[in-house]
């Protein structure tokens, strides 16, 4: 049974006027008293809230560890959840992020092929200079032909005109009309792609060059180079009659 308040407040007073009044071994006797006193204190203490499961029968014992039980486990299904949002939500975003890396990929590919933006690449230049005849149109559009058979990814005549899938050539006076446009020579064509298939796509027996020195008198020059810049672009084209497939 704990000391009354009384009594400890009694204890505190003579131990108090040992230490002023006291010779040294009285002090040295009330400082062991006062700890042995203290410890006694915290051991009733320590024991009082030791004895808080003492007086429980056995079934409340083990319905309080139930609980204890089930709260872990429920803390435990809480932890697991939590951790599978966090990682399906990384999953989330890094499959966004690749769909997102793709899409502008394809965009970025769609604009070069239907000449909408500038470019810089590896490539070739062709010079085509005419004798004493005219190029024809045929010799020109060989030329486009066999450029997108070696895989060109832009095409780019006398620094102006982009070629793209719905370019048309026809016979001008003075020249070759480009969608409209005047090309005059010599006729410079720059392209970009892999230049030892670009220029093959021109040397073959039979090809244009052979062609048009053969036939028609000109004179073809063609120059690879690791660096082909084009800056000319043509503005979007909206279909008139093409709608894009909603299930696609």
């Amino acid at each position: 049974m704990p000391p009354a308040p009384d009594e400890e407040d009694a204890g505190r007073k003579r131990l108090a006027f040992t230490l002023r009044h006291g010779s040294r071994a009285q002090v040295v006797v009330a400082v062991l008293l006062a700890v042995l006193g203290f410890a006694s204190i915290v051991q009733v203490r320590n024991n009082e809230q030791d004895n808080t499961y003492a007086g429980l029968r056995e079934q409340d014992l083990i319905e309080i560890l139930n609980a204890l039980t089930g709260t872990a486990e429920r803390a435990r299904r809480e932890r697991d959840r939590l951790e599978q949002t966090r990682d399906e939500l990384r999953s989330e975003n890094t499959s966004r992020e690749a769909a997102l890396s793709q899409t502008q990929e394809r965009a970025q590919t769609l604009n070069i092929l239907a000449g909408l933006v500038p470019v810089t690449g590896p490539g070739i230049r062709i010079t085509i200079e005419e004798g004493d005849g005219p190029v024809s149109v045929g010799s020109l559009l060989d030329v486009v032909q066999e450029m997108r058979t070696a895989d060109a990814e832009a095409i780019e005549f006398n620094d102006q005109y982009r070629v793209v899938a719905q370019s048309s050539f026809n016979l001008a006076v003075g020249g070759i009309e480009l969608d409209g446009n005047l090309l005059e020579p010599p006729y410079v064509i720059d392209v970009i792609g892999d230049p030892h298939s670009l220029h093959g796509g021109l040397t073959f027996a039979s090809g244009p060059i052979e062609t048009m020195e053969k036939y028609e008198d000109a004179t073809v020059e063609v120059e690879e180079s690791e660096s082909i810049e084009i800056t000319s672009v043509r503005d979007p084209v909206r279909p008139v009659n093409a709608e894009a497939d909603p299930d696609q």
